[in-house]
C-alpha cells in the first residue's frame, strides 16, 4: 500500500533549522536529583546483580552473536520501506503498553510509563525546550518492532545497548565476551580498530547494530519531522552507551557529533535515572504532548 505523507513546507523546515538549539547557551532550572538505586533497590545499569540479571545477560549474548555487518545491512533495507503501518505518534505511544524491555536491568514496567517519566522530568527542568520534551516522549517508540504487526523481531534485534558493526567490537560493550562468537569477530575486513570506516567520518556514516534507535530515527526523518538535528541525534544514539558513557569509538566523531553529544548527555540523565514505579497520569499530560506532536510531526506517519 502506498501512503501519502504530509511533508513540512519550506517555512517550517527553515524555522526548524533556525531553532537549532545551542547546548552552550542552555538555560535550565535543573533540580533533578539522581537516585542511588533503581526500582529494584540495585545500582543503575548493574549487570551483575538483581532478579533480571540472567534474562539481561542472555539478551546480550544473543545480540552480540547475531548482530553482524551483513545482518544489519539486510534488515535496514527491509525496514527502510516503512510499509508496516500508517499511524500518528500518540497512537504509537499507546502500543508501548504491550512492551517490556528484556535488556533493561532497571525497570520492568510498560514502556509508555518510562517515556512519560523521562519527558516529564525534562519538562520540569528545561521548560523552554519543548523539542527536548517531545524527543524524550518518542525516543523509544521503535520498540514496537517486537509486536507482530511490525515484524515481531526478537528483543536482541530491538533493545539494548547499540554499537557499530563493520569494525572491532570495543571491550566497553556490556558482556563483551559474547562477541567472540560473532562471525565478524575474526573477519579481517571488520575486526580492525576502524574496520570499513575512517577516523572522523561522522557517526552518521557508521552502520549501527539494528534496533529501536535506528528504526525510530528512520521513521522520524523519512516522515519529515521538524525536530532539530540534536533531537534526531538523541533518538539515534541514546543507546550507544559505549560511546557516550565510556568514550569508545570516539575516533569516528566529527565536529557536529561533538556538538550534539552535549545534548545527548543532558538527555541521558533523565532517560536512565527517571525510571520509577511511580506512574505518570497519562490523560493529564496527553493534551500537552499532542500539541508538541502536531508542531513537529505530520498527523500520520509511515512505519
Amino acid at each position: 500500500m502506498i501512503v501519502s505523507v504530509e511533508k513540512p513546507n519550506a517555512t517550517q523546515a527553515k524555522s526548524a533549522e533556525q531553532a537549532q538549539p545551542d547546548a552552550n547557551k542552555l538555560v535550565s532550572n535543573d533540580q533533578f536529583t539522581v537516585p542511588q538505586n533503581n526500582a529494584f533497590g540495585n545500582k543503575f545499569r548493574d549487570y551483575e546483580v538483581g532478579a533480571r540479571t540472567d534474562k539481561v545477560e542472555q539478551h546480550y549474548k544473543a545480540s552480540h552473536i547475531n548482530q553482524t555487518y551483513d545482518f544489519v545491512k539486510k534488515i535496514r533495507e527491509e525496514y527502510k520501506k516503512l510499509n508496516k503501518a500508517e499511524m500518528g505518534i500518540w497512537e504509537c505511544c499507546e502500543l508501548l503498553n504491550e512492551v517490556v524491555d528484556d535488556s533493561d536491568p532497571d525497570l520492568d514496567e510498560p514502556q509508555i510509563q518510562h517515556l512519560l517519566q523521562s519527558a516529564e522530568a525534562i519538562r520540569k527542568d528545561y521548560p523552554n525546550e519543548d523539542w527536548l520534551h517531545l524527543t524524550a516522549l518518542i525516543h523509544d517508540l521503535g520498540k514496537i518492532l517486537v509486536l507482530p504487526k511490525f515484524g515481531e523481531l526478537p528483543q536482541w534485534a530491538v533493545v539494548g545497548d547499540t554499537f557499530p558493526v563493520g569494525c572491532a567490537f570495543d571491550e566497553f560493550n556490556v558482556h563483551y565476551k559474547y562477541f567472540r562468537e560473532n562471525p565478524d569477530f575474526k573477519n579481517p575486513k571488520y575486526n580492525t580498530n576502524n574496520g570499513v570506516y575512517s577516523e572522523g567520518c561522522g557517526l552518521d556514516n557508521l552502520l549501527m547494530s539494528w534496533g529501536h534507535d535506528d528504526y525510530m530515527y528512520m521513521v522520524a526523518k523519512e516522515n519529515g519531522t521538524t525536530l532539530p538535528q540534536a533531537g534526531l541525534f538523541i533518538i539515534r544514539y541514546h543507546s550507544f552507551y559505549p560511546l557516550h558513557k565510556h568514550g569508545a569509538y570516539a575516533q569516528f566523531m566529527n565536529e557536529e557529533d561533538k556538538k550534539n553529544m552535549k545534548w545527548l548527555h543532558v538527555f541521558n540523565k533523565y532517560d536512565l535515572y527517571s525510571k520509577s514505579k511511580a506512574h505518570v497520569d497519562v490523560e493529564k499530560v496527553k493534551p500537552y504532548y499532542e500539541s508538541l506532536i502536531a508542531k513537529y510531526f505530520p498527523a500520520k506517519l509511515k512505519w
